[in-house]
């Protein structure tokens, strides 16, 4: 691969070793899984408590995102997403300094913003697509960019009451080729700006403009994502494929969200994004027992 490890703050990734766990904080009232932390009371207090217990829980970084990203979500400008991500890493920084804070954002304002206030990685859902100046952002401050693949388009729109909203409509000529070109190209846009290459993640987009089967294949064949030699981001947390497979409700997909996980894992994937950390980083370390070396 090209490389095989990742220095961040004082934490340091040794891709193949084991599975990272990413553990997600909503800063938003409309989360598509219910988890947004905007109407829970006093969002920072709130955001502290659940970090808390994520790290305890086994999570390696924590996920923080002012927009939510479901199929039919409203945007939200850079000010207001800053209003409610900025204070949420300043304290998360202040209490857990040695905690990985990556910022889930596609706003080049947002991003640097939050990296002043204690994040160390970018999580960009359109793969540096979106705003150009964001990839200049991640140079200049030499941190680690996230890569999703992402073909969402907001007009082609699945609503099924309970079990939330999915993409559909959208075509491949060859699901894994098309995705792994269209995840070069993200590469190429990073390392154009002067991304270090060692900088690079890449994130297949489970449920980001793909149908059920599409997710599904994608996870059976992530191994093939993965062979481009970059380390693998999957985030198949409560989505609504394992909705669609299973009949069940977001609060009802910790077992299909395991499955995927360690099918996952099986697969390549070097971390995972998920809500129940819990659960998810024992299933990581249990899959980790039976398939990774040592």
């Amino acid at each position: 691969m090209k490389s095989s490890s990742l220095r961040v703050g004082k934490f340091t990734f040794n891709w193949g070793s084991r599975t990272y766990v990413m553990g997600i904080l909503n800063v938003t009232p409309d989360s598509f899984s219910g988890d947004g932390i905007i109407n829970k009371g006093e969002v920072v207090q709130t955001a502290l408590t659940q970090a808390d217990e994520f790290l305890a829980s086994g999570a390696d970084l924590l996920d923080v995102g002012g927009e939510s990203t479901r199929p039919g979500s409203a945007a939200v400008s850079a000010d207001d997403e800053m209003e409610r991500v900025i204070p949420v890493i300043h304290a998360l920084h202040a209490t857990f300094p040695d905690a990985l804070i990556s910022i889930d954002t596609y706003k080049s304002q947002v991003a640097e913003e939050a990296i002043k206030a204690g994040a160390h990685i970018v999580n960009d859902v359109w793969g540096l697509r979106a705003d150009p100046e964001l990839a200049h952002v991640v140079a200049r401050y030499k941190i680690p960019v996230i890569l999703m693949h992402n073909r969402s388009n907001p007009a082609s729109v699945d609503v099924r009451e309970k079990l939330g909203n999915a993409y559909i409509g959208s075509e491949y000529q060859n699901l894994i080729e098309d995705v792994k070109k269209e995840l070069l190209e993200s590469v190429a846009l990073a390392k154009n700006a002067g991304v270090e290459e060692s900088h690079i993640l890449l994130d297949p987009g489970i449920g980001f403009g793909k149908t059920r089967e599409h997710n599904l294949e994608l996870i059976n064949r992530l191994d093939e994502i993965r062979s481009l030699g970059y380390p693998v981001l999957l985030g198949p947390s409560r989505k609504s494929f394992i909705g669609f497979t299973l009949d069940v409700p977001p609060d009802q997909r910790v077992e299909g969200t395991a499955a995927t996980v360690s099918v996952g894992i099986t697969r390549g994937a070097d971390i995972i994004r998920v809500h129940d950390v819990k659960e998810m980083a024992r299933v990581a370390k249990m899959t980790d027992a039976l398939v990774r070396n040592g």
